[in-house]
């Protein structure tokens, strides 16, 4: 007897049900063999005829006139001839090489080459079956003697087992153990078809079924006696047939022993069994078909049907798969095979019962399935996906049945609504791929935690966006290609699905982020990628669906990772720019602009800003972000702002060209008395006045002329750093991950805009201021106070050329050469300014006759060969340029006073025209001195220290000769 073929034990149970009876596999084996026996012998109560393929004369049907088998059990087989079955089912022949299925003729291994004979249908199934050849002949043996006794009864109308008992002696077995074995065996048969499981439902209060109860639970405890005549036997037939004979309601001759669920389905499940090669359990013999034809012939007993084999082998089929290691995929596409024809089945009846064994082996199937599909990474990998496919056919067949033909909520819906398929393989796509992510985590915070004490570890997020990464491509080559069978656009759901596992948890860390940190830059640049490859691959997916893929896109809210990095990164540079600021306004307070701060002659803070801007775009460049040019314009404009906020409060509080030039005294007559009586008086007076316009100045040493340079120097270096930040940056803007040539086209983007301009518009401020306040303030006593006040001659302007060349040094030795011609530039119009003003608006302390002309322009010349000096000092062409006015007026000066009483009158005519005729009114100061303004000339008259110009002044005007 060959020896069976180790099977797995499987965590699935029979959905075919559960025996309420202590009847093993080998006890439902032997008593399925025995019906198979049976109903082989006697079909149709006569012989069956057969010729065999095989034309070898040793073929066990020559013999059959002598054996004592019945002709059907007797047909030699062969597997020449493939089995049709095997083909639509797709199935392999049993073993390779010289393992052969029992029924196919092979060499003997001697070599003589001698022809084994074949096998007949009999003695297949008792291979198969596992049945010996001892047990095999005490049935025949049994057989003959119930045919008989019973001539011309169908085997159909006896109970076998009934039979058996009274026909098997103790003489028949080996010895009494054997015998009783077996005696109880064919009780449990008895009490299980009759009792337990009947055909038809028993009244538990029938006598009969109590009655047959007792004898076989006494036949446990002691054998009985089976003897034709014994009286324990006819009480046990007499129970028997009539439990047997009950119908239910069909006039028929059978009797009803076998054929109740689920002893039937389990019975038939023995048979169906023997079709697997004894020698390879994961195959099925060639000769199937002769051999189903057989096994169907138990049909009548069994209570089968079409329906019922199908879905029973449909089973056989799906448990073998699994019992074997689940590596023949052969069986699994058989069973799905047999499945269509179980669907075709399941729309044709109504059938309670069947409705019932149905779902059950299908829930069975599609347990066991989903077990695997719901978490199918965990399952399935690119070397055994083609068992995947199986697998997945199998399940979404099953719930296609389960669903749309057996759940009564499906009917009350449109069929419409539901895509019962597509649900499933979504189901088992979203499930499995939340099991894996969720494993993903734990192998990314493992790999976290064994990496954290080295350098630079990757975040755990970070880790998590690239394993996640490599889920979805393994996904996408592996699993989508079978799952788009069944779903057009699974790969699009898998990464909808990862796509919202990673947006919690990244939602979750923005929500917790409150500084830019390299951690937090390396996890939200790692989401964005990996949302990038999740989207591509959707819409890669999506390409031929309807609506272009916007349904699997909105499942996928962004994570607006750039936008979280812009955030922080905006942050990040209002905190830099909030302490720049800070730090200009504490450091500007303590500011002294000491011009022995260092040999440039620039302020220390100027230093420190500038280095602070500079550290600032470094940093801003270092940081590990990919978007340096499109936040670049915030960081310049901020910067720019610092910057000019510095040039602002750098030239605060040095006042203007209008803060040092005096107010114009008004208007009065010159006089020849008592001229030098008030002029010390007058001198006094006018010194008073100037110092209380400029009080904020004094006592303050950071408003001297050394420290206006220093401010000026300041915003000038400022200025020219600017060009050196800003070719700083565009380098940095080339060496950018993320640098593109349009970011280098916009110029704007990279460039000081408010600074130049504040810093330009400072030094001309403060250079104005500087030269006014040397001028008109520093050296008033010798200039606005004491130039020409009293006697011309002996109040010239030496002293105030001498003032003004030692403040023309300490400039030089300070201010930058850059801007050094600026600063005596304005000095020197300031000067220029300030001789016209001493001319034309002095106040009564001055007053000049034509013999003072000659000392006046020689006194002009000396000043402005101040700043020729001997051509080392400003461009002759410069000094001739803002000379231009003073040389316009000092002709005035020689010209007598009837000729400038004429040339006004005409001047004033001229101006306002005939309505000045009567009377020429007073014209208006407008500061801007020209030898033909009617007020220039005016002021040339008032300061005319002759009687002709006074009369006219006291007659036209009636002008006071005192303030």
């Amino acid at each position: 007897m060959p020896s069976k073929p180790a099977i797995i034990t499987t965590d699935l149970d029979s959905p075919l049900g559960q025996l309420a009876t202590q009847l093993t596999e080998s006890d439902l084996r032997s008593t399925a063999y025995e019906i198979f026996v049976a109903v082989c012998r006697t079909s149709s109560g006569k012989a069956l005829t057969y010729t065999p393929n095989s034309s070898n004369s040793d073929s066990p049907t020559h013999h059959s006139s002598h054996s004592p088998n019945s002709p059907a059990l007797q047909r030699s087989l062969t597997s020449a001839a493939a089995s049709k079955m095997k083909k639509a089912l797709g199935l392999k022949s049993p073993g390779s090489g010289s393992k052969k299925s029992p029924g196919s003729g092979s060499s003997s291994g001697s070599g003589q080459g001698k022809v084994r004979r074949a096998l007949t249908v009999g003695e297949l199934m008792r291979t198969q079956m596992r049945i010996s050849e001892t047990v095999d002949s005490r049935i025949r043996r049994a057989l003959l003697r119930i045919a008989a006794g019973q001539v011309g009864r169908r085997i159909e109308s006896v109970v076998l087992p009934l039979e058996l008992l009274q026909q098997l002696k103790l003489s028949d077995f080996t010895d009494q153990q054997e015998y009783e074995v077996w005696q109880k065996r064919t009780m449990k048969v008895l009490e299980a078809g009759l009792l337990l499981h009947p055909h038809v439902p028993l009244d538990k209060s029938n006598p009969t079924s109590q009655r047959l109860r007792q004898i076989i639970h006494g036949a446990m405890d002691r054998p009985i006696e089976t003897g034709k005549n014994n009286e324990s036997m006819q009480v046990l037939r007499s129970a028997v047939m009539s439990l047997a004979s009950r119908s239910d309601g069909s006039i028929s001759e059978i009797c009803h022993w076998a054929d109740g669920i689920p002893l039937n389905l389990r019975l038939y499940e023995m048979l169906l069994q023997a079709c697997f090669d004894v020698n390879d359990e994961t195959s099925i013999i060639d000769e199937i078909d002769e051999l189903l034809e057989h096994i169907k012939k138990t049909w009548t007993i069994l209570g089968m049907n079409q329906m019922l084999h199908n879905l029973c082998f449909t089973w056989v089929l799906f448990h073998r798969f699994v019992a074997t290691g689940q590596t023949e995929t052969d069986l699994l596409d058989a069973a799905d095979g047999q499945l269509a024809e179980v669907a075709r089945d399941a729309k044709t009846t109504k059938d309670p019962q069947y409705s019932k064994i149905l779902s059950s082996t299908l829930s069975s199937i599609l347990g066991w399935a989903e077990k695997r599909l719901l978490a199918y990474h965990d399952t399935f990998d690119s070397g055994n996906v083609d068992t995947m496919q199986g697998i997945v056919s199998l399940g979404v067949s099953a719930a296609k049945i389960l669903v749309e033909d057996i759940s009564n909520e499906y009917r009350r819906k449109r069929k419409g609504e539901v895509d019962v398929v597509r649900t499933r393989i979504d189901t088992y796509i979203r499930s499995s791929l939340r099991t894996a992510f969720a494993q993903r985590m734990e192998k990314a915070d493992s790999s976290w935690r064994a990496s954290k004490n080295q350098p630079n570890p990757l975040p755990v997020l970070a880790i998590l966006a690239k394993d996640v990464g490599e889920l979805a491509i393994n996904e996408k080559q592996v699993f989508s290609p079978i799952l788009k069978r069944w779903h057009p656009f699974s790969a699009g759901v898998a990464v909808a699905t990862l796509h919202a596992c990673y947006g919690n948890e990244i939602q979750q860390f923005k929500s917790g982020i409150v500084e830019l940190t390299p951690d937090a830059v390396q996890v939200l640049r790692a989401a964005d990628k990996l949302e990038k490859d999740l989207v591509q691959i959707a819409v890669e997916d999506s390409v031929d669906s309807d609506d272009g893929g916007k349904a699997i896109i909105r499942e996928m809210p962004p994570y607006e990772a750039e936008a979280a990095i812009a955030d922080l990164v905006k942050a990040w540079i209002r905190a830099r720019l909030d302490r720049l600021k800070e730090w200009v306004d504490r450091n500007l307070q303590q500011e002294v602009w000491n011009p022995q701060a260092n040999q440039e002659g620039y302020a220390p803070s100027a230093v420190e800003v500038l280095r602070i801007v500079d550290e600032t775009l470094d940093a801003y460049f270092q940081l590990p972000i990919p978007m340096h040019p499109a936040l670049l314009p915030d960081l310049m404009t901020g910067l720019d702002k610092c910057l000019q906020y510095y040039a602002t409060k750098a030239k605060s509080g040095c006042g203007s060209r209008n803060t040092y030039v005096p107010t114009m005294p008004a208007l009065t007559r010159c006089t020849m008395e008592s001229k030098f009586a008030w002029k010390k008086k007058e001198k006094l007076a006018n010194t008073q006045k100037r110092n209380s316009q400029v009080a904020t100045m004094n006592g303050d040493n950071s408003f001297g002329v050394p420290q206006f340079c220093v401010r000026i120097n300041t915003l000038h270096r400022i200025r020219s750093e600017l060009d050196v930040l800003e070719k700083r940056t565009i380098t940095h803007l080339r060496n950018s991950e993320s640098a593109r040539a349009e970011d280098f086209s916009n110029g704007l983007a990279k460039k000081f805009e408010l600074t130049p301009a504040a810093c330009i518009e400072g030094v001309q401020q403060l250079s104005e201021a500087v030269a006014y306040k040397i001028v008109f303030h520093d050296l008033s006593h010798v200039f606005w106070d004491g130039l020409y006040v009293g006697e011309p001659s002996s109040s010239r302007i030496e002293p105030f050329i001498h003032e003004v060349e030692q403040n023309l040094l300490i400039i030089s030795n300070i201010i930058h050469e850059r801007v050094r011609t600026r600063v005596v530039t304005d000095i020197m119009r300031a000067s220029f300014d300030g001789f016209l003003l001493v001319l034309l608006a002095g106040g009564p302390s001055r007053a000049f006759m034509l013999q003072d002309s000659q000392i006046i322009e020689d006194d002009f010349k000396s000043l402005k060969d101040l700043f020729w000096a001997n051509g080392d000092g400003l461009p002759t062409e410069l000094i001739d340029k803002f000379s231009t006015t003073v040389r316009s007026i000092l002709p005035l000066l020689r010209t007598d006073t009837e000729s400038l009483v004429e040339r006004y009158r005409r001047m004033t005519l001229e101006t306002y025209g005939s309505s000045a005729r009567s009377k020429l009114p007073l014209p208006p100061t407008s500061g801007q001195w020209n030898p033909t303004d009617p007020n220039t000339l005016l002021r040339m008259l008032c300061y005319r220290n002759d009687e002709a110009a006074s009369r006219y002044l006291k007659k036209t005007y009636n002008l006071p000769k005192k303030l």
